[in-house]
């Protein structure tokens, strides 16, 4: 094994120079296919592998892979996701479920100690929290089926930007900054992103030499090296013991992962969701993630709101309210379809939306917990359910958006969980595991409802990830979009869609317009900008509460323009802003 090392560019007795990061642009126009992320350097891989010939996989693969080495704290071949794919040819909507899986033997009871549940701070930095990666195989099988290029020529980008470096930025250092008590624990995670025991300095070369590696390997073994070798192994053995530094103190309690859970593990090729909304159709994930029911249930519930000539208030009022049912929802109904028996087809039903829709009012507001209804039961106005509080999910992850010069579109959405993800580096592998297996519920959320999200042997937890696609009525693509947020994902994605389709905005601002979230609270988050505004005050007035976030997701889309231009649209301010490209810019 290697041993773990990461340099940056800084000489003991002199600071570091200043470099500059590569200029980040919220939206492009062009031609030859566009990317959009939050970083630059992953944009621009996914462009050189569009400019070579490459389709929208081949570049979404590339795009993700470079994330790994930049996003290291939301993204990476330790982690997992799901992969949303328009074929223009055929003019339909594929999906790839990675989210990652439960040990087999991990029971209901996997995060419950001594009878009660484990606090999530103790959970969430150990090899308990870990999950069996999905991103590997996402990325082959993707390739498989859909891509032009081997994975060894879509890693190339990553490979050499993890060998020669990348600009430390302001967003790399805070996010270290926030890990940097759990990073300590852990001798390999302080070694790569504590180099010297310091924090990265903002305008410093960050290398990953081991990264660099373990991608050149990929490239030349397959994902195999994962699912059946020496790499999976590393994995195994770090996640059974994870290497803590005892003068830490830390309890990093083991996992019970084996070389079987690994070459069990399969990406699943699933059908997508479809929501009808305003004429046109709205694609993303079915379950394991509950984004695709979610948000297409809240679009139903605001089917028959004309929220173009809503004022900003009523707008917002109806935003808020659907997505508090939908949450309601998506609580009680949505878990792994291989364990729970979900009524994906029900919950998209406009039959149940409408169902749910007429508990909305123009001057009142509905109180959280609010009791789910029955999709497969449909009844007007119901609200005498037993209610269960939404649970907690981490906030990170990250989302890329893709599209290539025949017209294939990929909108795919990957994580490692919560930032930092369980801070375990793999030692001498350059990359950090998962705490994905926290998105379950510890426990049932109210023990007098059915929680379909608790641990099992095998089985996905929850995700809120949204990676989605919208087609006119010839089935060509209009947009794509998804973003990072954890639960606010949901929220996130259906705000930046409403925001383009009923109020008109132009992609970049929807994507820039401050955000609203609620699932199914007492209190609705706001950006700041929200929160101390006017509006905020007269949606008081009706019964609204309310609580600042200083951040809600960090979105990215494309839209296709007429005459083959695409427009790629980022975050403007969110993240340090994100990075819209195109492959050959229109004059």
């Amino acid at each position: 094994m290697a041993v773990s090392a990461a340099v940056v560019s800084v000489g003991a007795a002199a600071p570091p120079q200043a470099t500059s990061a590569p200029q980040k642009t919220p939206v492009a126009v062009g031609y030859g296919g566009a990317v959009s992320s939050v970083d630059a350097d992953a944009s621009a891989a996914g462009i050189e592998v569009l400019r070579k010939g490459g389709n929208a996989v081949d570049a979404a693969v590339a795009t993700a892979a470079a994330l790994g080495v930049t996003e290291p704290y939301s993204s990476g071949i330790g982690g997992g996701g799901y992969f949303v794919y328009y074929d223009a040819k055929s003019r339909t909507v594929h999906t790839i479920d990675g989210r990652e899986t439960a040990p087999l033997s991990a029971g209901s009871d996997l995060f419950v100690e001594n009878g009660k549940p484990l606090a999530f701070a103790d959970a969430v930095s150990s090899g308990l929290s870990v999950g069996t990666p999905g991103t590997p195989a996402t990325w082959a099988t993707a390739l498989g089926k859909w891509g032009s290029r081997s994975l060894g020529t879509v890693l190339k980008p990553a490979e050499r930007i993890a060998r020669d470096g990348f600009v430390v930025d302001d967003t790399f250092r805070s996010q270290t900054a926030s890990n940097e008590t759990r990073f300590r624990y852990f001798p390999d995670t302080a070694k790569l992103f504590l180099p010297g025991g310091q924090l990265p300095v903002v305008g410093s070369t960050f290398k990953n030499p081991d990264l660099a590696r373990t991608y050149a390997e990929l490239a030349r073994k397959g994902v195999g090296a994962i699912y059946h070798g020496d790499l999976g192994d590393d994995i195994v053995d770090t996640v059974n013991h994870p290497p803590v530094d005892p003068a830490s103190g830390w309890n990093a309690r083991p996992g019970d992962l084996t070389e079987k859970d690994l070459a069990a593990y399969r990406a699943k090729l699933q059908k997508p969701t479809r929501t009808s909304y305003r004429g046109l159709g709205v694609y993303s994930i079915a379950p394991s993630s509950s984004g695709g029911t979610t948000v297409g249930e809240a679009l139903n519930i605001l089917e028959h709101t004309d929220l173009s000539k809503a004022s900003e208030v009523q707008y917002l009022h109806h935003f808020i309210e659907a997505s508090r049912i939908a949450f309601a929802d998506r609580g009680r109904w949505v878990g792994d379809p291989a364990f729970e028996d979900v009524p994906t087809k029900e919950l998209l039903s406009q039959k149940f939306a409408d169902s749910r829709a007429c508990l909305i009012k123009d001057d009142a507001v509905l109180t959280s917990p609010l009791a789910p209804g029955d999709p497969r039961h449909p009844a007007a106005c119901a609200d005498r359910g037993t209610a269960a509080p939404t649970t907690y999910e981490g906030e990170n992850t990250t989302h890329l958006t893709v599209a290539d010069k025949w017209g294939n579109v990929v909108s795919y959405t990957l994580t490692i969980e919560q930032t930092g993800g369980s801070a375990i580096t793999v030692p001498g592998r350059g990359f950090i595991l998962n705490n994905e297996l926290t998105d379950f519920s510890f426990v049932p959320a109210n023990p007098a409802v059915h929680d379909p999200n608790l641990p099992g042997p095998g089985k996905r937890p929850r995700s809120s990830i949204s990676p989605t696609i919208v087609l006119d009525r010839h089935n060509k693509p209009v947009v794509a979009l998804g973003s990072p947020g954890g639960a606010t994902i949901i929220t996130t994605v259906l705000q930046v869609l409403t925001e383009f389709v009923d109020r008109g905005l132009p992609l970049v601002d929807a994507i820039a317009a401050p955000r609203a979230s609620q699932r199914n609270a007492a209190q609705t988050e706001l950006e700041p900008a929200l929160y101390s505004s006017g509006v905020r005050s007269q949606l008081e007035a009706i019964g609204h509460s309310f609580k600042l976030n200083p951040e809600i997701g960090a979105a990215t889309g494309v839209q296709r323009l007429p005459g083959g231009k695409w427009l790629a649209a980022a975050e403007t301010v969110r993240r340090g802003g994100g990075s819209a490209q195109v492959v050959q810019p229109a004059s």
